[in-house]
């Protein structure tokens, strides 16, 4: 079947460039690009997009779908439906799971779960070590025969150099990709803030910025003695950016990552003891914000991602110290992020570069490109339509977004995976 969709405003990442044209979706991949003005083909469907902003579909790194083991906080069908809303058209799953997804059976299932209920593409994570406990390296070899696209601990960082040494000398060897969490555990331990007068004055346990930059240079002299390819998930402080600059200047082969939440957020949020805004790590400075934002801005950090974590009412409606990190972010990511453009911190292919491009580039995926023979995985969006946050109109299983009542901007309108339309705005 063949899907047209005429009058749109085209963002190509690869190109950094915004032009108005159509698109032509034959089967599940892209057929044609048609500059304003051409002769469209005849024949097939026809979707007037109305001047709207057409781009690759999002692909979101470090997704938590609590399959197995906390499905009441959210299913792969519920994450999938949640993610078709937020122009999410490939979920890379992380496998901090109850139990964690370490073996080649475990990851199995997610996937059979995931074929069989997700709208959109997944692509399942596994630990590095088993359990993720930094023990025992977990079976890398036959995980990436099963399908784990990388290889995580997610937040149990991993304290032993002697373990994560030889796991990322193994990972090498095998051509894997590791991805990490840039928190020194030690100073880390405990903490629900960041060091500083806020903090003091809340009377909450903190942390400073440099145990990010702690751990990332011990990761990075760890990646220069392995020579694998390493993406840190997260990036939040201005301290870790010369450590990464110098890093990517030697020629290791390493990326970067930063959540919606640290790009758009900071300390401040956690005034009134809100635990909504609680995440890991912790909300940083409005100068650390920014030194964010403008990485992004500028390619030193690759990727954007929403970080999405689902916890329940009664793990967040706790005190402060005591109540879960995480924030859900499926749907919120893509008008979050718009703010950014809003502001004049970048422009939109250049956003899309870190929300599609370099995640599909990092992966190995054909995704993440608007152009001829890649997939039709596709968000149709209005980056000027105002709107106020209410969480409980969320897809997700759990509603805990720092977003709430929140005035936005920018809204999904439709959402295509491999051509077929996922979403379409009510």
């Amino acid at each position: 079947m063949t899907i047209i969709l005429t009058n749109a405003r085209l963002i190509d990442p690869e190109t950094a460039t915004e032009f108005y044209g159509s698109v032509v979706i034959q089967d599940d991949i892209i057929s044609q690009i048609i500059a304003d003005g051409d002769t469209l083909p005849k024949g097939g469907e026809i979707i007037d997009c109305n001047g709207k902003y057409l781009a690759p579909g999002i692909i979101d790194i470090g997704v938590k779908v609590c399959e197995p083991g906390e499905r009441h906080k959210e299913s792969f069908r519920t994450a999938g439906e949640a993610a078709a809303a937020g122009g999410v058209t490939t979920m890379v799953v992380r496998p901090d799971t109850e139990p964690a997804v370490d073996s080649p059976e475990t990851l199995q299932f997610a996937l059979r779960r995931a074929l069989d209920v997700s709208l959109v593409n997944v692509l399942p994570m596994a630990a590095l070590t088993k359990d993720r406990a930094g023990r025992e390296m977990a079976e890398i070899g036959f995980l990436l025969d099963a399908g784990a696209v990388a290889f995580t601990d997610c937040d149990a960082v991993n304290r032993d150099n002697k373990i994560f040494g030889r796991c990322l000398s193994y990972a090498n060897a095998m051509g894997a990709l590791v991805i990490g969490h840039a928190q020194e555990p030690v100073m880390s331990d405990g903490a629900c803030a960041t060091s500083g007068p806020f903090a003091s004055k809340l009377g909450l346990p903190a942390v400073s910025t440099m145990a990010e930059r702690i751990q990332l240079e011990r990761d990075m002299a760890l990646v220069e003695m392995t020579g694998a390819r390493y993406h840190v998930d997260q990036l939040s402080s201005a301290v870790s950016l010369p450590v990464l600059e110098r890093a990517k200047a030697a020629g290791l082969r390493v990326t970067a990552g930063v959540s919606i939440h640290h790009l758009t957020l900071n300390e401040l949020d956690i005034d009134g003891y809100r635990t909504f805004f609680k995440v890991k790590p912790p909300l940083r400075s409005e100068s650390d914000r920014v030194a964010m934002a403008q990485a992004v801005a500028s390619g030193l950090i690759d990727v954007i991602c929403s970080m999405h974590t689902p916890q329940d009412e009664e793990s967040k409606r706790l005190p402060f110290e005591e109540a879960a990190s995480g924030a859900v972010g499926l749907e919120t990511l893509l008008p979050a992020v718009l703010s950014l453009v809003h502001a004049g911190h970048m422009e939109l292919p250049v956003l899309w570069r870190a929300l599609s491009l370099n995640p599909a580039k990092l992966l190995g995926l054909g995704a993440g490109r608007l152009a001829v023979g890649a997939p039709a995985d596709l968000v149709l969006f209005d980056m000027h339509k105002p709107f106020v946050m209410d969480r409980f109109k969320l897809r997700s299983r759990c509603k805990n977004t720092p977003f709430d009542e929140r005035r936005m901007q920018g809204a999904v309108l439709r959402t295509f995976v491999g051509g077929a339309e996922v979403y379409s705005a009510p």
